[in-house]
């Protein structure tokens, strides 16, 4: 006897607790650098880091951080990727 199924593909959202590392890593290595050692303030709390990543921030000469709250970003995806941030730095 022979059956057969039909399968219907499903696609799902990545669960943000594992992009952080991605969306570092596509969005923000370049400028940062993959250990996040260039424009990061380990000094500054993540609060501050979340707003910035949200807002976005002009510093002193272009290239300027942009904000990603107007790409679809979440507080909570912010909170991930800054907390992502600071293990990057602390780690080495």
């Amino acid at each position: 006897m022979l059956a057969t199924f039909k399968v219907t593909p499903v696609t799902t959202a990545a669960k943000s607790v594992d992009e952080p590392a991605v969306v570092y890593k596509a969005k923000c290595a370049a400028c940062h650098t993959p250990g996040a050692t260039k424009f990061y303030d380990l000094a500054k709390p993540d609060a501050e880091h979340v707003q910035i990543i949200l807002k976005g921030k002009k510093g002193e000469k272009p290239p300027y951080m942009p904000g990603f709250a107007e790409k679809g970003m979440t507080e909570v995806d912010a909170t991930a990727l800054a907390v992502y941030m600071r293990g990057l730095r602390t780690a080495n």
